[in-house]
């Protein structure tokens, strides 16, 4: 239950404090070092967390064969049914949580209290995460070109009359999860039916999702011993990062730059995610603003598939002040309102120093800030104990400012004035593009941008994701590789 003092006056709930456990291979384990985890708003404690070391993930990674020794016991077409049966007992049945259980309604409560998500983006995450499991059979199919699961299981086999042979190039994933948005969950679901085991480091306030899956992935018949959750500290990441051969790990900027290069760790940092509006409907932007105010509102800003950028050649003024408009309306509501649009700051000072930083690029020439007339007080909403960041604009002259490079973790978005004929150079790395053209030339130079990655043409939302085609690489390219294989008859 939530206790929401200070956001709605009257209004409070009680938690029960729960215990999370380390789970070692599938068998929890409570440490004597444990981390209080509190109420977003209110300090109240919501779970102590057993903190593993490096030490425990060491020792424990010896055993990491086992894990995929264990799922290779069990045929991929049983994995495939265990997978879909999980995404109903995810989302609908009680399951295990430290030493009670944990209903549906109590998970989104939770999961709302530790990360200052608004409780239905908590639901819709969650059915976001079923829908993946639902459809994981029609996922890998798409993922593996169709290829028989059997010859990545057995590591070869025939496919049209040609000897193929894969073989895994680790036993485990490690996956150093971050706190922002449990959609991120999406990106492993897929992993089991592999046949590879998980190693898991939560983030900090969101361990409810990792922790619900893997007990819905035990009640579905997966096998405990190819699945441990180490909650810690950084230094807990890392070791998960070392002592894996295939590990994801999400961050900013910093953590992009640092694994770089490393073929054994895939990062998922910030997306630069846009809408590039064409010059042949520019002049007819109007009818693109519900897009562009859902792409950049959706889930508070926070997914790396939010839009960050709104990239055209002229009316970026109108399309500034347009998006500002509907956007400087919103404003924060108690986490349990179904029409809440914003998520809370939880770490301390992390909404200021955002807030400073979007301060010190309005200081450029030919920069500005449509939404500064909607903040009465400021975009920074500071509260006791959580700060919130009100939506922003900025309308920047020229593709040259630092400003049209920025991404933040809240509904922020760039409107910058640039020449179609530059765009595609200017936009840098971008997850997603939705080009608003039907110029065959500029749809020709968007397929051939090796700056984007995810491309859609047309009025399509950058959130909208199609779960049949990779999100930001290919998992199975990662954690297979093929080679040549030969055996006498």
């Amino acid at each position: 239950m939530v206790c929401a003092r200070g956001l709605h006056s009257g209004w409070k709930k009680v938690f029960r404090v729960i215990h999370f456990p380390i789970l070692r291979w599938g068998q929890p384990y409570k440490s004597l070092e444990q981390e209080t985890v509190v109420h977003f708003n209110t300090g109240e404690p919501i779970a102590e967390v057993s903190q593993a070391n490096p030490g425990l993930v060491s020792r424990d990674m010896r055993k990491a064969s086992r894990a995929r020794d264990v799922l290779r016991d069990v045929p991929t077409t049983e994995l495939l049914s265990m997978v879909k049966r999980a995404a109903e007992l995810f989302s609908t049945a009680e399951l295990p949580l430290g030493e009670g259980s944990q209903s549906p309604d109590e998970f989104v409560r939770q999961q709302s209290a530790t990360t200052g998500l608004p409780e239905h983006m908590c639901r819709m995450n969650m059915e976001k995460l079923r829908y993946v499991l639902e459809h994981i059979d029609d996922i890998l199919v798409s993922l593996t070109r169709r290829l028989d699961p059997n010859i990545l299981s057995r590591g070869y086999g025939e496919e049209h009359g040609v000897m193929r042979s894969y073989q895994a190039t680790t036993p485990v994933l490690g996956m150093v999860l971050p706190s922002n948005s449990p959609g991120v969950h999406s990106l492993w679901l897929p992993i089991i039916p592999l046949q590879i085991g998980l190693v898991l480091k939560p983030g900090p306030q969101e361990p409810w999702t990792p922790w619900r899956m893997t007990q819905a992935f035990f009640e579905a018949g997966i096998p405990r011993e190819a699945i441990s959750l180490y909650p810690g500290l950084g230094e807990v990441g890392a070791a998960v990062l070392n002592h894996c051969n295939r590990s994801l790990i999400f961050g900013g900027a910093a953590t992009v730059d640092q694994y770089a290069g490393n073929p054994s760790v895939q990062v998922h940092g910030p997306g630069f995610s846009k809408i590039l509006i064409g010059d042949d409907e520019v002049d007819n932007w109007e009818r693109y603003l519900d897009i562009m105010v859902d792409s950049v509102l959706i889930n508070s800003g926070r997914s790396c598939i939010n839009c960050s950028g709104i990239w055209a050649s002229r009316h970026t003024r109108e399309i500034a002040e347009a998006v500002a408009e509907r956007l400087g309306a919103v404003k924060p509501l108690p986490p349990d309102d179904p029409e809440a649009a914003l998520a809370a700051f939880t770490v301390p000072g992390q909404a200021k120093a955002i807030s400073g930083d979007i301060d010190g690029v309005l200081k450029e020439s030919g920069v500005d800030e449509p939404t500064a007339k909607f903040h009465e007080n400021g975009r920074l909403e500071e509260r006791e104990r959580c700060d919130y960041l009100l939506p922003t604009v900025i309308h920047c002259q020229s593709p040259n400012v630092a400003a049209a490079k920025k991404e933040y973790m809240f509904p922020f978005v760039t409107v910058v004035e640039c020449s179609q004929d530059k765009m595609l150079e200017s936009v840098g790395s971008t997850l997603v593009a939705t080009a608003l053209t039907s110029d065959q030339g500029f749809q020709n130079a968007l397929l051939d941008a090796r700056n984007v990655d995810r491309l859609n043409i047309g009025p399509i939302p950058t959130f909208k994701l199609n779960w049949l085609q990779p999100h930001e690489g290919n998992i199975v390219d990662f954690l297979f590789r093929p080679r040549a294989f030969q055996m006498a008859s």
